[in-house]
Parts: C-alpha cells; structure tokens; sequence
C-alpha cells in the first residue's frame, strides 16, 4: 500500500519539504504561537515554584 503524503497538522493541506510538516511558514507561525501562547500542553505532573516558606525562612 503506498504511502499518503503528510498532512499539515494546523490546515491540513499537503505538507511541503521546506516547512515540513506544515505546508507553508504561516502555518509553521501559527504552530509556533500556539506554543508560545501556551495552546499546547504537555502532561506532566504539577510544577512548584521552589519558594514553599518551609523551604526559604525568609519569606
């Protein structure tokens, strides 16, 4: 069975080897935004600052 060509995750238009696997750098912008602006999460257990009173007797 042969292969379909990838598809961009943001349009899902076909992928292009220069932006792979996006389609076009807008697309690749966009993904990159919705990192930056937190769209994607990760799973992962709860992170703690570091700065629990018990750990820094200063605050």
């Amino acid at each position: 069975m042969k292969n379909a060509r990838e598809r961009c995750p943001i349009c899902d238009r076909e992928s292009v080897a220069e932006f792979a696997p996006f389609c076009s750098k807008g697309c690749r912008g966009r993904d990159m935004l919705r990192w930056l602006n937190e769209g994607y999460r990760v799973p992962g257990p709860p992170v703690t600052d570091g700065l629990d009173s018990e750990d820094n007797p200063s605050l």
